[in-house]
């Protein structure tokens, strides 16, 4: 995850992420300052699926502010998403990625999802004279919850209460930006 002000669509191409990421911006948990005239920041993010993971159903951009009167705001943007779904002009997916949990067998496929996503996003809200930060949120597909494998390796029958279905969901150090 690096942050910068001159991150492309292009970009996104690269089999060198972090060559680019550094030679056009900071890593996560640094800071961009001094935004140029009529510029916002763009980010370059890649993520890959755990090796004997879960599929990843999207990778999200949460953004925090403090406005004029040091109140503290946040949004969540979809960045990119797997299965052909879109992102709306309000920059969410709203369609689910799907469920392949087999719930009584405690046991997923990884037939929905993507196992890798690099792509470019660029803050369309930016205020330049506003703190703000960044940060990464990755949403695997879902999969069977602890409760899933313990009902099974115990055989117990569990209330339709108990959650047996999960999305796990990794998060990245931010990126700050300070005018």
């Amino acid at each position: 995850f690096f942050g910068g002000w001159d991150f492309e669509e292009s970009d996104a191409n690269t089999r060198q992420p972090a060559e680019t990421g550094y030679a056009k911006g900071v890593p996560m948990g640094g800071d961009i300052s001094k935004a140029p005239e009529g510029k916002s920041p763009s980010f370059l993010v890649g993520v890959l699926k755990d090796p004997i993971g879960a599929n990843l159903d999207r990778v999200q951009i949460i953004k925090g502010w403090v406005d004029s009167k040091g109140e503290l705001h946040e949004r969540v943007y979809d960045v990119v998403v797997s299965d052909g779904r879109e992102i709306n002009d309000e920059g969410r997916c709203l369609t689910p990625v799907g469920n392949t949990v087999d719930v009584p067998n405690a046991t997923w496929s990884n037939t929905i999802g993507a196992a890798e996503f690099i792509s470019v996003w660029q803050d369309p809200d930016f205020d330049a004279s506003l703190r703000a930060f960044y940060y990464v949120r990755v949403i695997e597909i879902p999969t069977p919850r602890w409760t899933a494998y313990d009902a099974k390796y115990y055989g117990l029958e569990v209330g339709d209460e108990v959650e047996m279905v999960h999305q796990e969901r990794a998060y990245t150090s931010p990126i700050w930006y300070t005018p």
